[in-house]
């Protein structure tokens, strides 16, 4: 008989327990893919801001940051790569707990997740041989333009031409670029800089504005949007961001230009 109680006992020790530690994950209301693990998605395809190592693995500037803000939620993180195009929808499916892959905000994007505070600065820009006469958009009109699929480069293009060619990589247009395809590139500036510094050869025109890069997070994930949020405000705050900036960029690209 004694031991029967104890058995019950136990067994509603262990009750209590799980319960308890399902009212403080209720309470957090951070939802994850996997308990104990910051899941992220980011191309790999897209250098210096994640590019992919000869084991599989992925390095950049996004990396880094989705490793420190993982940190920062007490969380491991778990890396994800996934094509650019399909990256927002499977943060918005549950797939992800987060994109950390230069998205930039847009009101089409907003529409399927959320977005945390801006992380980094940037801005699209006009790459062509260096034999070409573009200088301007205005230039590029009905000319052929590649841009990677998904990305908000499509709209600037779309103002000028319908000729317009996709890559699952910016880096890898370029480099069609640079081997004498297309009439021009419009990409991150940040991009186009490194292609130049890697030896492709292709030169910088026009930019076409700013734009603000920050971390996706499902809608219904709004506990996880606001500790990310807090943990990019210390990044910030700390010097992290510039320190990783530098390291990628060779320049601080995490300041908002506007406040500076």
């Amino acid at each position: 008989m004694r031991h029967w109680l104890k058995g019950i006992m136990a067994a509603v020790i262990v009750l209590f327990l799980a319960a308890c530690g399902s009212e403080e994950a209720s309470k957090s209301g951070m939802e994850l893919v996997e308990d104990g693990k910051f899941t992220y998605a980011a191309s790999g395809e897209f250098k210096p801001f994640s590019y992919t190592n000869d084991d599989g693995s992925m390095s950049g500037f996004d990396i880094d940051v989705a490793e420190a803000v993982a940190k920062e939620l007490g969380l491991e993180p778990v890396q994800n790569k996934f094509k650019f195009g399909g990256i927002v929808e499977g943060v918005k499916s549950g797939r992800f707990d987060a994109a950390v892959a230069s998205h930039t905000i847009t009101e089409e994007r907003l529409k399927a997740v959320n977005f945390s505070t801006p992380y980094y600065y940037s801005g699209p820009q006009i790459y062509v041989r260096p034999d070409s006469t573009v200088e301007t958009l205005a230039d590029l009109e009905g000319k052929e333009i590649a841009v990677s699929k998904g990305s908000t480069y499509t709209a600037n293009a779309e103002e000028v031409t319908d000729n317009i060619q996709f890559y699952d990589s910016d880096v890898v247009a370029l480099e069609a670029l640079s081997k004498g395809k297309h009439d021009a590139v419009i990409t991150d500036f940040v991009t186009g800089k490194e292609a130049i510094g890697a030896g492709m050869k292709v030169e910088g025109k026009e930019l076409l504005g700013r734009s603000e890069q920050a971390i996706a997070v499902a809608k219904d994930n709004k506990e996880l949007l606001e500790k990310v949020n807090e943990a990019l405000e210390t990044l910030h705050e700390n010097g992290t961001l510039t320190e990783i900036s530098k390291k990628y960029i060779g320049e601080d690209i995490t300041v908002d230009p506007e406040k500076e």
